[in-house]
C-alpha cells in the first residue's frame, strides 16, 4: 500500500476512456500521484474493479465512477452535472475518449461516423467548454486532449479520424494562445498507432499499421502526463512518430496521404513472409 502524495491530496483529476488503454494507464499514473479519480466509460464493471483498485492501493479520498457513452449529444452536460451535484472540484480535464472507422468513405455507415465525430471532437470540445470556465473562476487547471499524429496529415481509409484529429490539435494549440497568463494550460498528445484495442474496434486489426511497430500505451500516457504536468502545449510520443510528423512539414500533402494509405490498407501476402511485421497485439 503507497502513500497519498501530500502535494496532491483534495485534487481531482476526470479521464474519459478510463476502462482501458491510454484512459486506464493516465487513471495509473494520477492515483500514483496522489489525485482523486473521477472515471467515466462505458463499462460499469471495468470501471468499478480499477476504481476499487487504484483506491486501495493509493489510498485515495475517493474515486468517483460515472457510466457513459460519450458518442452521445447529451453525455457531455450530464456528465458535467453529475459532478457538479457531487460537490467535486475538478483540476484536470483527461480528454481521452475516441474512436474511428476503416474503409473507404463512399462505403463506411454514415450514422456510425456521425457518432465518432461526436465523440472525438464535440464531446471534448463541450467538456473543456463546462470544466474551463471553472477553472477560469479558480484561476488554475489543466486539460489534455487526445490528438494524434495523423492530426499531421491525411489520413486516407480512416478519413474521418484523421479530420477528427486535426480538429483537436488546433483547437487545443488555439486554445492554448487564448489562456497564456491565466493560469490553465492545455496540453495536446499526439501519439501514433499503439497497442490498445483502437484497431480491433475500428475494423482494421488486419491493416499494415496494426500489424507494424505499435506504441505501448504505459509509455504513450506517461510522455502526456509529464507534458501536461510541465505546460507543455503539444507532445508527440515516440521518436519514430516526431520523425513522422517532422517529415509532413516539408513532404507534399499527396505525399503523405499515399504514405498513409498504404499503412492503412491489408497486410498482404509479401508483408507476412518478409519478417518485418510482426502479429499485432490487440
Amino acid at each position: 500500500m503507497k502513500t497519498m502524495n501530500a502535494e496532491n491530496k483534495g485534487k481531482t483529476v476526470l479521464i474519459t476512456g478510463a476502462s482501458n488503454g491510454f484512459g486506464m494507464e493516465f487513471a495509473k499514473l494520477f492515483a500514483q500521484d496522489g489525485y482523486n479519480l473521477i472515471l467515466v466509460a462505458r463499462s460499469t464493471e471495468r470501471l468499478r474493479k480499477l476504481g476499487y483498485q487504484l483506491q486501495e492501493e493509493h489510498q485515495l479520498e475517493h474515486v468517483c465512477i460515472i457510466t457513459s457513452d460519450l458518442s452521445r449529444p447529451e453525455a457531455p452536460k450530464e456528465v458535467y452535472d453529475e459532478v457538479k451535484k457531487s460537490g467535486i472540484h475538478v483540476d484536470i480535464l483527461i480528454n481521452n475518449a475516441g474512436a474511428g472507422v476503416h474503409g473507404f468513405f463512399y462505403e463506411t455507415d454514415l450514422e456510425r461516423e456521425k457518432a465518432i465525430m461526436q465523440l472525438n471532437m464535440n464531446t471534448p470540445v463541450e467538456l473543456t467548454k463546462l470544466f474551463l470556465q471553472d477553472m477560469r473562476k479558480r484561476g488554475e487547471g489543466k486539460i489534455l486532449n487526445m490528438a494524434s499524429v495523423v492530426s499531421f496529415m491525411p489520413s486516407p481509409l480512416m478519413t474521418i479520424y484523421g479530420a477528427t484529429k486535426a480538429f483537436m490539435l488546433s483547437f487545443s494549440e488555439a486554445l492554448t494562445n487564448e489562456l497564456k497568463d491565466t493560469g490553465i494550460t492545455v496540453t495536446a498528445l499526439c501519439p501514433g498507432a499503439s497497442n490498445t484495442m483502437f484497431f480491433r474496434r475500428a475494423g482494421a486489426a488486419h491493416t499494415r499499421a496494426a500489424n507494424g511497430s505499435l506504441s505501448e500505451p504505459d509509455e504513450v500516457a506517461k510522455d502526456g502526463y509529464d507534458a501536461l504536468m510541465n505546460g507543455e502545449s503539444r507532445v508527440v510520443s515516440g521518436l519514430k512518430n516526431k520523425l513522422q510528423t517532422s517529415s509532413s512539414n516539408i513532404m507534399p500533402d499527396m505525399a503523405l496521404a499515399s504514405n498513409m494509405r498504404h499503412m492503412m490498407e491489408d497486410q498482404d501476402e509479401e508483408d507476412m513472409h518478409d519478417g518485418q511485421s510482426k502479429e499485432s497485439k490487440l
